[in-house]
């Protein structure tokens, strides 16, 4: 199947429904995207509500397809999962010039970009809030009732997105985030790369310092397993739970013990999040 703008590169039949993956041309990131997208039973009859998943460090749009056990779930609730990339690639997209895996290919920490070579290919944060849910409301039986979720780099990016654009999700939540990165080496190395040395413009990009600032903060949902090799001084959890205090925003933080980084962690608690969501986004 080809639309007017998806490319459909593989299909398979899951728990009733579908898991698809496609590819399109993004003007946003002037190159092709890939993308995979989970469609419930429900999708056969009518649009559906979508969570939206955005993956860490390394990983593209299949490691949550086929490591999360999301799927089911998903479709016993009447749910899409849309499951972007986690960076820009192909010919001509500039990567970490040492090779390091967090930066550049794989690496896009959710920004849009601002300092050379990286600013025509790396604005991933206007692909996931604008582009892609614009392509697949308009090509897939997917409605405009959204949540958003992910892990570690890519709970960052849930955060950061669903705190700057609450009239466009009804619910957030995290595995693991990178809750304060403008603190963090990951954050830090990343953001200089991307935004350059005034800091100014990172903390549009710093879940911490966002919520703290809030008003109107939609419900939020954060496990972070205790057995973390990257908890607490990458992840900085204790600075979103101060956050949440000092705006009084509606923010549940789990400590789950004995848990590490891993998709292990994930399909343990991923049940629990897709119903955290189905209470805002299925009536």
């Amino acid at each position: 199947m080809t639309t007017s703008a998806l490319t459909r590169v593989s299909e398979q039949l899951c728990f009733g429904g579908k898991q698809i993956r496609f590819t399109h041309q993004s003007a946003v990131t002037n190159c092709e995207m890939q993308f995979s997208v989970f469609l419930p039973p429900h999708a056969q009859t009518g649009k559906v509500p979508a969570l939206y998943w955005l993956s860490g460090l390394t990983c593209t749009d299949e490691n949550f397809s086929g490591k999360a056990g999301a799927q089911r779930v998903a479709a016993e609730l009447g749910i899409a999962l849309i499951i972007p990339d986690t960076s820009p690639r192909g010919e001509g997209v500039p990567d970490d010039p040492d090779g390091a895996y967090d930066f550049g290919l794989g690496a896009g920490f959710y920004v849009n970009a601002t300092r050379e070579p990286f600013v025509k290919h790396y604005q991933m944060y206007d692909y996931i809030v604008s582009e892609l849910p614009a392509l697949v409301e308009a090509e897939l039986p997917v409605s405009a009732v959204r949540a958003i979720s992910g892990h570690s780099m890519g709970g960052h990016g849930a955060l950061v997105i669903g705190l700057r654009n609450p009239e466009r999700y009804r619910s957030i939540s995290a595995f693991s985030p990178i809750c304060n990165p403008v603190n963090s080496p990951w954050g830090i190395k990343a953001f200089s790369g991307y935004l350059g040395d005034d800091k100014s413009q990172w903390v549009h990009y710093d879940a911490s310092v966002l919520l703290a600032k809030t008003q109107k903060a939609l419900p939020i949902l954060v496990d972070q397993g205790t057995a973390d090799n990257f908890y607490p001084q990458q992840l900085q959890t204790d600075s979103l739970s101060a956050a949440a205090r000092q705006s009084g925003a509606d923010v549940q933080v789990r400590l789950q013990q004995g848990y590490d980084h891993s998709y292990y962690f994930i399909a343990s608690f991923i049940e629990q999040h897709i119903q955290f969501h189905a209470k805002f986004l299925v009536g």
